[in-house]
């Protein structure tokens, strides 16, 4: 203890940034051991890590400091000498030499190594989650998370935001995903919701006049887990008064072409928008990924005439996987077609039927199909036409109602590009050994694209009741609102929805200020008055005191963040996240909770063992 309260700074320099202007100057720095080598008895090499990078020290071979002790090391930085350079490192031109060492915490050996490349499964990182995040890659990824929302707040600062913060014990609100329910001790018998998003609480802050509105929030939803999603989440929530749809997607692609261009020192080449009803019809999805230029085909009048049933649907959708112009080339093997026929079964598809090209010049086409016996010489010919083949290209068609058509193909188009049946194939941009992808990391190859004009409605509830595709507070599309009474499943929507590379950042809409209109929507959806005053009677209440017409958009950080970071899971740029079946293996979280406290809330649980 002595020896410590005698420095007079822990350390001087960070291991990772000594260089050229440091040489023949006594340095201190602190770290953890990240390699130990003996040369010789009396001379020992420690490689000692920060969250800058590391840095060779040479010390006294006798003491004793083994890997991941926690050390204060004190010498003089000197050119390595020739040909001992280490040119993978960022400081392994130079050294510390005459060190003295200070142990400040002996360690135990890790469970697994601290380095990028591991084989340790991960709920055995998620276990000793505190040794996982020294890893570089780890801390590289929480540091751009912290850029990334530096930028992101500089953003909505400048263009007139004010950060205000909104309640984590809130009331039941109507965002269709299952809340997590936190009981009153003080009012027994009651219960606060967890929020899923600050939705209510923003537009309240435009009733107040608040004008525009920002907040880093946590939002939770008690939902099935996946690779982009976690009970707890963070999202930037923004909100604006006397605004239309154009000047949110302004506001928003500014603030993201901002933090993609503060991390990768390039902004995204373009911004596209796309409606809706182009998405599902060109990729199969709403969550377009604009960098691979396949692209789904219609051939439904090509086969409006045809006797094969499985190609008689009122929606015929075709992918075509470019072969290498060869006829010698079969196409894809068979299988991982049969793999691809299945996968189409479990998207809701009746099948998949697939054409393997082996010629396609004019007057002499060649299928390799189960069903070209079955096609006319028209059929054929019409479909390498529209298909545009050649000699060794597999064309891929599903019939079926134009959503189903659109939304099998959209995920078969989704395999294809994820690499699990052949990157190549589909012309994606490859990821990593350790699943991150070059491209994302250096800034390269990003996709952003606007999907605007969403349907209003999205199907209909057991009771047969419309369901509101956002939430029963979007303003329809004015050239839509009379068919509201007669057609309302074709009225389009003022929602945007902001995707990258694949993956959807965020959603938002204008949202509704007229009572008549909302009037309208809450009896389109089957709400009477009163059931519209039990659930959203407080947001209401406040609409009757002067509401400015207003929209908003939620950014989900930890998918950008991924994004940026190459990461194929958002796991890998929280803290401290869940496993896919909600648990913590770091804490044991969620455990049973003591009778006392059950008792002192007046719960107590049935059926459980």
């Amino acid at each position: 203890m002595e020896e410590l309260a005698s420095l007079s700074s822990m350390r001087t320099r960070y291991c990772g940034l000594l260089g050229e202007k440091d040489l023949n100057t006594q340095v201190t720095v602190c770290g953890w051991v990240a390699h130990r080598r003996e040369h010789g008895e009396h001379l020992a090499f420690l490689d000692v890590r920060d969250h800058t990078g590391i840095v060779q020290c040479v010390v006294d071979g006798g003491l004793e400091a083994r890997t991941e002790w926690v050390v204060c090391v004190t010498g003089i930085l000197r050119r390595r000498p020739a040909g001992t350079e280490n040119d993978s490192l960022g400081t392994g031109a130079v050294e510390l030499t005459e060190c003295t060492l200070l142990v400040l915490s002996a360690a135990q050996p890790p469970p697994f190594p601290v380095e990028d490349r591991i084989d340790a499964d991960e709920a055995l990182r998620m276990r000793y989650r505190f040794v996982d995040l020294r890893r570089p890659r780890m801390q590289r990824n929480l540091r751009l998370r912290s850029k990334v929302l530096e930028s992101l707040r500089r953003s909505m600062v400048e263009q007139g935001f004010c950060e205000v913060e909104t309640p984590l014990l809130w009331t039941p609100t109507p965002e269709g995903a299952r809340e997590f329910v936190v009981p009153s001790r003080l009012r027994r018998g009651e219960c606060y919701v967890l929020p899923q998003s600050p939705q209510i609480a923003k537009q309240l802050l435009m009733v107040s006049g608040m004008d525009r509105y920002f907040q880093v929030a946590r939002c939770l939803r008690d939902e099935d887990l996946r690779a982009d999603r976690q009970f707890e989440f963070t999202q930037l929530d923004m909100e604006a008064s006397f605004v239309d749809a154009e000047d949110i997607r302004r506001i928003v692609t500014d603030m993201v072409q901002r933090a993609i261009g503060y991390v990768t020192g390039s902004h995204p080449d373009m911004v596209s928008t796309i409606t809706w009803r182009e998405s599902m019809d060109r990729f199969g999805t709403d969550k377009p990924d604009l960098r691979s230029p396949m692209e789904l085909i219609d051939l439904t009048q090509c086969f409006a005439a045809t006797e094969v049933k499985a190609l008689s649907g009122p929606c015929v959708k075709a992918l075509v996987v470019k072969g290498n112009g060869s006829a010698a080339q079969v196409g894809i093997s068979r299988n991982i077609l049969d793999g691809l026929v299945e996968h189409a079964r479990k998207l809701g598809g009746k099948g998949l039927a697939w054409f393997r090209v082996k010629d396609a010049t004019p007057g002499s086409v060649e299928l390799d199909s189960p069903l070209t016996k079955f096609l006319s010489t028209d059929e054929q010919d019409g479909m390498v036409r529209a298909c545009n083949v050649s000699a060794g290209d597999t064309v891929l068609v599903v019939s079926d109602a134009w959503r189903v058509a659109c939304e099998v193909m959209g995920g078969i188009r989704a395999l294809l590009l994820s690499g699990v049946a052949g990157q190549k194939l589909a012309n994606g941009s490859g990821t990593g050994e350790d699943g991150t992808s070059e491209d994302a990391v250096q800034g390269r190859n990003m996709s952003l694209v606007w999907v605007i004009d969403f349907p209003l409605f999205d199907g209909m509830d057991d009771a047969g009741n419309l369901v509101s595709a956002h939430h029963p507070f979007t303003m329809p599309h004015p050239d839509d609102i009379g068919l509201l009474g007669s057609d309302p499943t074709s009225v389009r929507s003022l929602a945007y929805d902001l995707v990258l590379n694949g993956w959807e950042l965020g959603s938002g809409s204008i949202r509704i200020h007229d009572p008549q209109v909302q009037r309208r929507i809450f009896s389109t959806l089957g709400l009477s008055d009163e059931d519209a005053a039990s659930r959203f009677g407080f947001l209401l209440d406040a609409f009757r005191y002067g509401v400015p017409p207003h929209g908003g958009f939620a950014i989900g950080v930890d998918r950008l963040v991924a994004l940026l970071a190459g990461e194929s899971s958002i796991r890998n740029v929280i803290a401290f996240p869940k496993t896919q079946t909600g648990y913590d293996p770091l804490t044991g979280a969620p455990k049973e909770v003591s009778p006392t406290v059950l008792a002192e809330l007046g719960m107590s649980f049935r059926g459980v063992r």
